[in-house]
């Protein structure tokens, strides 16, 4: 067994290639192969203790979960679902101030429950979104810092890659996670909507209220015709029967995660073929997800790797000691766990934070009687603040990639600010009420029997 010293100088090592700008994936199994090794001394233990992770990981059907939440997104994607979205919420919304901008932070949480991912929901939208905005005298710090900031329900509204992550690296029951992130989505929904009314209301200028829009000063707005509504209005309801199905099946137990997405996926591609996905289309979304998805795949390998080696060479069981030890009880332990996410949030990815720091913090928290899932929340939000944290801030540059000649990087960033100030009062509400997390998988559990 190794010393607490070389414990925590592995962990460093490894965290200094994360840093040095070494893959996480390579840092991850490169970690675990040299503690291995350093605890046994013998190669072939090594070779024995990787084939056998990887036998054990890689069979298990749970992963096929994510490349067909993936399809299932990316159909519904290619076949015009987000567009759908945003134009009739933004037509049964008509009477609210920033209306534009709630429909936005809605149709994100409705396409959240489809997409998995924020990237996706942050490309579409600014698209979608703001031309719109931009076209009712929408400040363009406002309206860019509401798509970025709007897109992160995608990765805390299931079905989340960052939940499947957590779900598979933590052994959590992952349909569990999915239904515990829906509660806490929508308190982060209504905290994004109250930002807005408030800005619609103490400054009306900056979500067009007042701005002329035409010469004659007549106020233009592209309503829906009848029939274009009623076609709009099925898409969505087909839409959120699909979402109904899919996560309704899995929270009252008629299928698991992994069925649910093979179910989804193959209502998703009905959907598309009817709204007239083509066959190159079809392609190009396969090809897609099999890009994105099989490196996720290698990084929860290696994420496996590492956490078995941390439980081995008993760095998991110090950092326990050393947090209990510390008598700052639960609250203190989770605000210190939050302030290093909300720091590797600047410096590194989202997946990345989950497998360098969940295996540590976990049993942490657990230890100290914090429900597994609500921490699985918290966490979450909290580490989604690092999409919308310089210098990183993934949806901000994806947004800026979207709409390259609209602002600057540092004017979506301040647009963004009172988005990370939700983030982070949602992860004050889960800290003091953790029931707004595990209601709901309480409630499918018990109907369930």
């Amino acid at each position: 067994m190794f010393g607490t010293g070389e414990m925590f100088a592995l962990l460093g090592i490894m965290l200094l290639m994360v840093f040095a700008g070494v893959h996480v994936a390579v840092a991850l199994g490169i970690g675990a192969v040299a503690g291995i090794y350093f605890m046994h001394g013998d190669i072939t233990v090594v070779r024995a203790f990787i084939a056998g992770t990887a036998y054990e990981a890689l069979r298990d059907y749970v992963f096929a979960v994510i490349p067909l939440f993936m399809l299932m997104g990316d159909f519904l994607a290619k076949c015009g679902a987000a567009r759908d979205l945003f134009a009739l919420i933004n037509r049964l919304a008509r009477r609210v101030p920033g209306r534009l901008a709630i429909a936005t932070v809605f149709a994100n949480a409705v396409f959240a429950f489809v997409s998995g991912v924020s990237i996706a929901a942050a490309a579409a939208f600014s698209r979608i979104a703001y031309p719109e905005m931009k076209r009712h005298g929408y400040e363009p710090k406002f309206a860019l810092g509401c798509i970025a900031g709007s897109a992160c329900l995608g990765m805390l509204i299931p079905p989340s890659v960052l939940m499947i992550v957590w779900g598979v690296l933590t052994e959590q029951a992952i349909g569990k996670i999915f239904i515990a992130g829906i509660i806490p989505g929508f308190i982060l929904a209504a905290f994004y909507c109250a930002y807005i009314l408030s800005v619609a209301w103490l400054q009306p200028e900056r979500v067009g209220i007042g701005v002329q829009l035409t010469s004659g000063g007549e106020q233009v707005d592209a309503e829906l015709g009848d029939a274009e509504f009623r076609e709009i209005l099925v898409s969505t309801l087909l839409v959120i029967a699909l979402i109904a199905a899919t996560l309704g099946g899995i929270w009252l137990g008629f299928f698991t995660p992994t069925e649910g997405a093979g179910v989804g996926a193959a209502l998703a591609l009905l959907l598309a073929l009817w709204k007239g996905l083509r066959a190159r289309e079809l392609f190009e979304v396969i090809l897609s997800v099999g890009r994105t998805s099989a490196p996720l795949l290698l990084l929860l390998f290696c994420a496996q790797l590492y956490s078995r080696v941390l439980s081995m060479t008993g760095v998991t069981a110090a950092a326990k000691e050393l947090f209990i030890a510390s008598g700052f009880g639960i609250i203190g332990v989770l605000a210190i766990m939050v302030a290093i996410w909300l720091v590797l949030g600047c410096l590194i990815d989202s997946i990345s934070i989950i497998l360098l720091t969940v295996p540590v913090f976990g049993p942490v928290a657990a230890a100290l009687g914090f429900d597994p899932l609500a921490f699985a929340v918290l966490g979450i939000l909290a580490i989604e603040c690092g999409l919308l944290t310089p210098p990183f801030g993934l949806l901000v540059f994806t947004v800026k990639a979207a709409l390259p000649q609209e602002a600057s990087v540092g004017e979506i960033f301040r647009g963004a600010v009172p988005y990370w100030f939700a983030l982070l009062a949602a992860v004050v509400v889960i800290a003091a009420f953790p029931k707004a997390a595990t209601w709901l998988p309480e409630v499918g559990l018990a109907i369930g029997k």
